[in-house]
């Protein structure tokens, strides 16, 4: 399962690197959900012609962010942006009651920060006082 996760993961971000019927299995296979049997079926190929295709797509997957990286750059922007967002509420809680003007500032601050996140097609996420933002995609999936 956690396999097929960081597959759909690198999956969602180079698909358009493989070809189509390439895509067109991986797709039916991840989100559609069916057999090895039935895409055999439905394709007219071998079971085995399949499971070749999708053992192929993952090396190539792999292949693709050991070259690029995207991934790994993607969370690790997710993390630093989660620790600015953070810091921001908390600092709007110490001050909203002390400096008000410095919280509507900062207010302003955390809003600038979530336009940027909704732009990237990142959720929304409410904080209570003790917790902090974990960046999570709508595409990714899970969260690290």
């Amino acid at each position: 399962m956690k396999d097929d996760l960081h597959f759909l993961r690198l999956w969602d971000l180079y698909s358009p690197l493989l070809t189509a019927t390439q895509r067109e299995i991986t797709d039916l296979y991840f989100n559609y959900d069916l057999s090895l049997g039935e895409i055999a079926e439905q394709k007219g190929v071998s079971r085995q012609s399949v499971s070749d295709c999708l053992n192929k797509c993952r090396k190539q997957l792999e292949n693709y962010e050991a070259k690029l990286s995207f991934m790994q750059t993607l969370d690790e922007l997710s993390h630093e942006y989660s620790a600015y967002m953070t810091a921001v509420e908390r600092w709007i809680n110490a001050t909203t009651n002390t400096r008000p003007e410095m919280g509507k500032e900062l207010s302003k601050l955390k809003n600038a920060l979530m336009e940027v996140h909704r732009q990237f097609g990142v959720e929304e996420i409410e904080l209570s006082k003790e917790s902090e933002i974990l960046g999570k995609t709508f595409r990714g999936g899970a969260e690290e």
